[in-house]
C-alpha cells in the first residue's frame, strides 16, 4: 500500500483558534480569527486521523503478509490456496480505500492562506469518509487474520520441524559414513553399502540448498527419507561383522553335516538289503532310489557350498545367504530320505513281531470316539456313528489281510494311521458342534 503526497503523520492541525502567518510584503504579520480558522483546524484533525488509520492499515497488511507468506511456503492444500486468493482480494480492497484516502488528501491544501470555510468543511467530510473506510477495511483485515489461525499454526508447526529434520538427516548420514569406515577398517569391503551411501549425496545437496529452493514440505519429506535410509545403512554396517562371522559358522556347520549325511547314506544299502530279504516288495520299493538320490543331493550341496564360499570371499552377502539356504534345504531332504530307510525297517520289525499293539492303539481311538458320540444321548447321531462304524470295518479288514503268506506290513501301518486320522476328524466335529450348541439330542 502506498501513500500520496498529502499522506502521513506530522502535520498538526490542532493549533488553536489563532494562527500566525509570516512572509507577507513588508514583513508584517496577519492574524486570522473566526469560524474559518475553526473549520481549517477540524479538517486538519480529520486529515491527521485519516493518516493514522492509513498507517495502521498499512502496518496490519504488512504483518498479515508475513503470515500469508508462511502459509504459501508450507501449505498447498485447497484451504491454503483459498487463503492466499482471499488475501489477494482483500489487498485489492485495501488499494481502493488507500487510493480514495490519498485522493482526498491531495485534493485539499489545508495550509492555503485563502482556504474558505466551505472548502475546509468539504475536505473534513471527505477525510472523515476516507478514515472510516480505512478503519472498516482494517476490521475486515483483522477478521480475516483471525480466520487464518489454524492454517497459520499448522504452517508454523511445519516450519518448526524443518531445521531439526534437516539436522537429524545430516547426523544420520554422518553416523552411516562413520559406521562404513569402521567396517572397512576391519577388512570388509562393504561395496554395496558404499554405493547406497554415495546415492544419498545428491539428496544431501538438496537439503543444503534449503527450503527456499525446494519448498518446506518437500524438504521435510526429503530429510525424513534421508534419515530413514541412512539409519538403515548404519544398522547394516554395524551388523556386517556379525553377519560375516555367522556366514563363516554356517559354512563350517553345513560342511560337517554334509559329511555326516554322506556317512549315514552309506548305511542305506544294507538296510534296503535287509528289507528286501524279510519283507514284500510293497514294503520297500519306494525306498530303492534313496542311495542314488542321496549321493546326487550331497554332491549338489557340496557344489553350492563352494559357490557360497566364493560369494563370502567376495563379500556378496545376499548371494552367500541364498546359497547356504539352498544347501540346508538339500541336506534336510537327504537327511529325511536316509532316515526313512532305517525308520521303515524299525517300524516293520516292530509291527511284524507284535501287530496287536498297533491294532489295540487304533481300536482304543475308535472306542474313545464312540463314548464321546454317545455322551448325553440314548442313540448316536448317524453323522457320527456311520464313519465310526466304517472305521471298525476297516480295522477288521486290515487284520484279516495279515493272514496271508507275505503280508504287506507297510500297508497295514498306513491303514491304521489313516483310520486314526478319520476317527480324530469325527471327534473334532463332535466337539465343535457341542461347543457351538448345535448338536442334536
Amino acid at each position: 500500500m502506498t501513500s500520496g503526497s498529502g499522506a502521513g503523520p506530522g502535520r498538526s492541525g490542532g493549533r488553536g483558534r489563532e494562527r500566525d502567518v509570516t512572509g507577507f510584503p513588508g514583513g508584517g504579520t496577519r492574524r486570522w480569527f473566526g469560524r474559518g480558522e475553526g473549520q481549517r483546524a477540524e479538517a486538519q484533525a480529520a486529515k491527521d486521523a485519516a493518516a493514522a488509520a492509513f498507517y495502521e492499515l498499512d502496518t496490519a497488511q504488512r504483518d498479515l503478509r508475513i503470515s500469508i507468506e508462511t502459509i504459501i511456503a508450507v501449505d498447498d492444500s485447497p484451504a491454503g490456496r483459498k487463503a492466499v486468493a482471499d488475501f489477494d482480494a482483500l489487498g485489492r480492497r485495501i488499494d481502493e480505500v488507500s487510493h480514495a484516502y490519498i485522493t482526498a488528501v491531495d485534493a485539499h491544501d489545508l495550509d492555503r492562506d485563502d482556504l474558505d470555510s466551505a472548502t475546509a468543511a468539504r475536505a473534513r467530510a471527505e477525510l472523515v469518509r476516507a478514515r472510516e473506510e480505512l478503519e472498516r477495511t482494517k476490521a475486515e483485515l483483522r477478521r480475516f487474520e483471525e480466520g487464518l489461525g489454524p492454517l497459520l499454526r499448522r504452517a508454523e508447526g511445519q516450519l518448526a520441524r524443518l531445521a531439526p529434520a534437516v539436522e537429524r538427516a545430516r547426523q544420520a548420514l554422518l553416523a552411516a559414513s562413520n559406521a562404513l569406515d569402521a567396517v572397512r577398517a576391519s577388512g570388509l569391503k562393504a561395496d554395496g553399502l558404499a554405493s547406497r551411501l554415495a546415492a544419498l549425496a545428491p539428496e544431501l545437496t538438496k537439503l543444503n540448498q534449503g527450503a527456499a529452493q525446494h519448498g518446506v514440505q518437500d524438504t521435510i519429506r526429503r530429510a525424513d527419507d534421508v534419515l530413514r535410509r541412512a539409519e538403515a545403512l548404519r544398522l547394516e554396517a554395524d551388523r556386517l561383522p556379525e553377519r560375516a562371522a555367522e556366514t563363516d559358522r554356517r559354512l563350517v556347520s553345513l560342511r560337517t553335516r554334509a559329511e555326516a549325511i554322506t556317512t549315514r547314506a552309506s548305511g542305506v544299502d544294507p538296510v534296503l538289503s535287509e528289507l528286501r530279504r524279510r519283507y514284500s516288495l510293497a514294503c520297500w520299493q519306494d525306498l530303492q532310489p534313496v542311495p542314488e538320490q542321496a549321493a546326487r543331493d550331497v554332491a549338489l550341496a557340496r557344489e553350492k557350498l563352494k559357490e557360497a564360499q566364493t560369494a563370502r570371499d567376495e563379500q556378496r552377502w545376499p548371494d552367500a545367504t541364498a546359497l547356504l539356504s539352498t544347501v540346508r534345504a538339500l541336506l534336510n531332504t537327504t537327511d529325511e530320505a536316509v532316515s526313512a530307510a532305517g525308520d521303515r525297517l524299525r517300524r516293520l520289525d516292530q509291527v511284524s513281531f507284535d501287530p496287536q499293539q498297533e491294532i489295540e492303539r487304533t481300536r482304543f481311538a475308535i472306542r474313545d470316539a464312540q463314548r464321546l458320540a454317545m455322551a448325553g444321548r440314548s442313540t448316536p447321531d448317524p453323522r457320527h456313528a456311520q464313519p465310526l462304524d466304517a472305521a471298525v470295518d476297516r480295522v477288521d479288514r486290515a487284520v484279516t489281510a495279515l493272514e496271508g503268506r507275505h503280508p504287506d506290513w507297510w500297508q497295514f501301518l498306513a491303514e491304521m494311521e489313516s483310520v486314526r486320522q478319520a476317527v480324530a476328524a469325527v471327534v473334532q466335529v463332535i466337539r465343535e458342534e457341542r461347543g457351538s450348541g448345535s448338536g442334536a439330542h
